[in-house]
């Protein structure tokens, strides 16, 4: 085999390890019954016909907080739009600390307590906080971001998403 074509082979399979790596398929839409620090109860897969942002976030978390205000901006900007919001809670968190900051902040969207882990494995084990996925009015998983999204790249999406 000639030099040339072994270093081709080699690069090729480079970026495919590269690829499985980094870039894992997105997980579907899991159908989990989530109930809310409100006591709501309700089905992902209620959402149908509706964009969705499902977002891990921890009280002690500097970037939670700081997505925070943007995830407002989202809410009053495209909820009248069918746009919902939902803020899944790390199992670590302490429930106090989540209802302090619901009040504190006047968070409108739900905010769920995710104490056995059920939710975050349902979206493939998320790790870091913040992690966002963006589901599709279809009910299909467009976009995830691990850390803190920008409002502008979000818009976007949701745009896009809208037709």
């Amino acid at each position: 085999m000639k030099k040339k074509t072994k270093v081709f082979l080699i690069l090729l399979a480079f970026a495919i390890f590269i690829g499985m790596v980094f870039f894992k398929p997105l997980p579907p839409t899991p159908d989990v019954v989530i109930q809310t620090i409100d006591n709501q109860r309700f089905n992902l897969r209620d959402f149908h016909g509706q964009s969705v942002i499902v977002t891990f976030w921890a009280t002690n978390c500097p970037p939670c907080l700081k997505e925070i205000p943007d995830l407002l901006q989202l809410y009053r900007e495209y909820h009248q739009q069918g746009l919902e919001i939902i803020a899944v809670n790390m199992p670590y968190d302490i429930p106090s600390h989540v209802v302090a900051l619901k009040q504190q902040m006047a968070i409108p969207y739900p905010l769920v307590l995710d104490l056995h882990g059920k939710i975050n494995k349902g979206f493939g084990g998320v790790a870091f906080t913040p992690t966002s996925f963006l589901i599709a009015p279809n009910g299909t998983i467009v976009w995830q971001k691990t850390g803190r999204f920008d409002v502008n790249v979000m818009r976007k999406k949701i745009a896009e998403l809208s037709g």
